[in-house]
């Protein structure tokens, strides 16, 4: 016999187990973000791979080790995406959005070639949201506000806020120059990856998890010793307005993020309950992307919310069962299973979002019943022979106390109604 076909390394199967906390995590981040004003956008898996290169930077890990990219048939070069900001970007010049401010979300997966390990994997899916056209900190604050209401309307606490501020590109320049001198003089304390960054993303090494190069770090020249009275300005005013929200955070000065385009306001939301992969949602503003892609000037911020890690979370705190069914209809006897399908429908005509299962494959009542139970059903609907024929149906609490009734097949969406 051949071998079974199994999954690709690090992409997974959603299981309908575990499809109710996806499907809360989903439908309470739609409901948040459509509260602020912020509408659905929806790209592409695939781009061409310059996009993710002139935007993410072609000396970063993403786009030197881990996308996913290859020559299709007419000769293009191509990529799935490995994140979604910069999509976001090309669709909103490529269709003219950037007259007017936007505020824009996305939800969907993304592709990146890396180690598998828990909270991080090959397919993952993020929900994401991207502002253009705004650039003062009152809406860096909005973004990050917008993410503590989302903890709060999941169930999920415990998460920790950490900000920081990168300047505008010329002040991080002069930083990193005097970092690349600094860290130069301790090459030898530096981890191999670190030492590679030297010229390529010194500001990476930052952010390094090694002993030896945090302790070279901690004496490092600090950024924000780089920075001018505009950028100073607008992280004071978003501190300001982050503790007027009574929001508490730690102004973290190694907090870099990983990808080349952000400027000023960065920041993350972490936790300890993931062990190593504990960044959960992370994002910032990223005012030279649009016209580094082509278009005019504008500014922007943004984040990405990991949707493994917080349904992670959620499964720590929830138990991910299905949702039970309101009814399950019993049907015996020929005549009772052909007409069985067409009260289904009616009922579902009736009582719009009824959670409704209908057997099918025939069976005697006991063997049905087994199922009906089994299904989490809060009523059997039970229909033979002898009541169709007079025109009846049987209403069975399954969960709780309750006898069975015996009711007119028209009253039944009555009936149900007031159950309900």
């Amino acid at each position: 016999m051949s071998k079974n076909i199994q999954a690709i390394r690090g992409m997974h199967d959603l299981l309908p187990t575990h499809s109710p906390l996806w499907q809360r995590l989903e439908d309470g981040a739609r409901e948040v973000l459509e509260g602020y004003g912020y509408q659905e956008i929806r790209t592409p898996l695939v781009e061409v791979t310059e996009l993710f290169k002139r935007s993410i930077g072609e000396v970063t890990d993403i786009v030197e080790k881990e996308m996913y990219s290859f020559t299709d048939r007419n000769g293009d070069s191509l990529s799935l995406r490995p994140e979604g900001t910069a999509s976001c970007v090309r669709a909103a010049i490529e269709h003219g959005l950037l007259a007017q401010p936007q505020r824009l979300w996305y939800r969907g997966p993304m592709f990146r070639h890396e180690r598998p390990q828990r909270g991080r994997y090959r397919q993952f899916h993020q929900i994401g949201v991207e502002v253009f056209g705004l650039d003062g900190p009152d809406i860096d604050l909005e973004v990050i506000l917008l993410t503590r209401r989302l903890w709060r309307a999941l169930g999920i606490d415990g998460l920790r806020l950490e900000i920081n501020t990168l300047g505008d590109a010329p002040e991080r320049a002069a930083y990193r120059d005097a970092l690349t001198a600094y860290l130069g003089r301790h090459l030898d304390q530096l981890d191999e990856d670190s030492r590679k960054r030297l010229h390529t993303n010194p500001l990476r090494i930052l952010d390094s998890k090694d002993p030896r190069t945090q302790a070279v770090v901690a004496d490092a020249p600090r950024l924000i010793d780089h920075l001018g009275g505009t950028s100073r300005d607008h992280f004071a005013a978003l501190c300001a307005g982050l503790d007027e929200a009574g929001l508490d955070y730690e102004q973290n000065p190694r907090l870099v993020r990983g990808l080349d385009y952000y400027n000023r306001t960065v920041f993350e939301w972490t936790t300890d309950d993931l062990g190593a992969q504990g960044t959960v949602c992370a994002g910032g503003r990223y005012d030279g992307l649009v016209e580094q892609l082509g278009g005019r000037a504008t500014p922007a911020v943004g984040f990405a919310l990991g949707v493994e890690r917080a349904v992670a979370l959620l499964e720590q705190r929830d138990d991910p069962a299905a949702p039970s069914l309101d009814a399950y209809l019993v049907a015996v006897g020929d005549a009772a299973q052909a007409r069985a399908i067409q009260i289904a429908e009616d009922l579902r005509d009736a009582l719009p979002g009824m959670r409704l299962m209908c057997h099918c494959g025939g069976g005697s009542f006991k063997s049905q019943f087994k199922k009906a139970d089994r299904s989490g059903a809060q009523l059997a609907l039970v229909l033979g022979e002898a009541e169709l024929a007079q025109g009846l149906i049987g209403v069975k609490p399954l969960r709780g106390t309750g006898e069975q009734e015996t009711i007119a097949i028209r009253d039944l969406p009555k009936r149900l109604k007031r159950l309900d």
